[in-house]
């Protein structure tokens, strides 16, 4: 069973929508379950290094990377590398795959259950 995860907000916006988001992968991940992961929007900032975390709060780069390290897939918004997050325009980290609507639309049909955050 996949589970595909779509993340929209930026790693730390005041809330723990997205560091939420990240321990539920972790947890899916670490229960077996196939999990991927889209991000997009402001999300696309969990995918590039030059983030720092606020004083006292999980690295939710390092959470992504080692998400990946664990063979959770990552698609990141190609789009939204331009438009959207804090360090608009800079590439996004190895592992992280730079990907398209077609393919976060491929995702969602091949899924059985899909969570947005």
């Amino acid at each position: 069973m996949a589970i595909l995860i779509i993340l929209n907000h930026q790693p730390y916006d005041g809330t723990d929508v997205t560091w939420n988001a990240l321990r539920l992968a972790r947890q899916l991940n670490n229960d077996g379950v196939e999990v991927r992961l889209f991000l997009m929007n402001d999300s696309v900032d969990l995918a590039r290094d030059g983030i720092q975390p606020p004083e006292g709060i999980e690295d939710m780069v390092a959470m992504t990377k080692e998400l990946i390290a664990n063979g959770v897939p990552v698609k990141v918004c190609g789009t939204c590398q331009n438009r959207c997050g804090v360090l608009k325009g800079q590439p996004y980290y190895e592992g992280a795959q730079f990907s398209t609507m077609a393919e976060c639309s491929a995702w969602v049909q091949s899924s059985e259950k899909v969570l947005t955050f």
